[in-house]
């Protein structure tokens, strides 16, 4: 058994072993069940193991237009969500990294804040400001919801690339006669961009689950997690609730793997605590 230079050992102890496999099981194992019984053919009621398997629940989930209208505005809403956090994450990154000015830590926080207060509150407020101004729920009233943490995971993913990039290059980069743009374009883009890429990817994967605050802000509209929601209260099909729980499974964990793999070699992805 191969040992450090402090004297201990190599290898985890047995227990730590047995431990940390017993918590993987426990967090995972209702997800690989749901998993099993979207391909149940009992419809009404769940037994185990299941009776029989088949597929035909995904063909039924597919034909069904509000399963596909909630998508529609699942998807809708986190890429518009995310587009809005990559412009305002990224300035507000770039001003509170690059720059000094009074009240500069203060923004920083104001800026993290929604992501640490819980959605509840968040929403709370969003719906009273909503009601207060007279303005209408509609799809703008999701997004803005969503942008609210999104910007987060954008913003707290470009500081801390900004903050790792020498402003020596942008120095010379003006020196040498290249205007803001250019800058912009051919040494700080160059430098943050998979940090961005990342942020995106975690804020899209966020959106597109989101519950708290999509349900005080989207009044009659159903995303897809939503659906999900009332599906479980008035029960139709429950295989074909399974069957989305997959899907919604497949698009949030597929954008946060992406961001993992484009930013493992350091810790600048920050954030995805929400």
């Amino acid at each position: 058994m191969r040992s450090d230079r402090t004297g201990r050992s190599g290898r985890s102890p047995l227990m730590l072993k047995l431990a940390a496999g017993a918590g993987l099981l426990f967090l995972h194992l209702p997800i690989l069940i749901i998993f099993v019984y979207a391909f149940t053919t009992e419809e009404k009621s769940y037994q185990w193991p299941p009776p029989d398997l088949t597929v035909k629940w995904f063909a039924i989930a597919w034909e069904r237009p509000d399963v596909r209208d909630a998508l529609w505005l699942s998807v809708r809403t986190a890429a518009t969500a995310t587009a809005v956090a990559l412009v305002l994450g990224t300035l507000c990154a770039a001003a509170v990294s690059r720059t000094r000015f009074f009240g500069r830590e203060a923004i920083s926080l104001l800026v993290i804040l929604p992501i640490a207060l819980p959605g509840i509150i968040t929403g709370i407020a969003l719906r009273s400001a909503f009601s207060l101004a007279e303005i209408p729920f509609s799809f703008w009233t999701i997004v803005l919801g969503h942008a609210t943490f999104c910007v987060v995971i954008v913003y707290n993913n470009a500081v801390a690339r900004f903050r790792r990039t020498s402003g020596s290059l942008i120095e010379a980069s003006m020196d040498l006669g290249a205007n803001g743009f250019q800058t912009f374009a051919h040494v700080i883009l160059p430098n943050i961009g998979t940090a961005l890429l990342a942020g995106g990817m975690l804020a899209f994967a966020l959106s597109f689950d989101e519950v708290i605050v999509t349900t005080f802000t989207a009044g009659q509209q159903a995303t897809l997690p939503i659906w999900m929601l009332e599906e479980l209260v008035r029960p139709r099909q429950r295989p074909v609730t399974n069957v989305v729980a997959m899907l919604v499974v497949a698009v949030t964990f597929l954008p946060i793997l992406a961001a993992y793999y484009l930013t493992r070699d350091g810790d600048q992805v920050q954030g995805q605590g929400k």
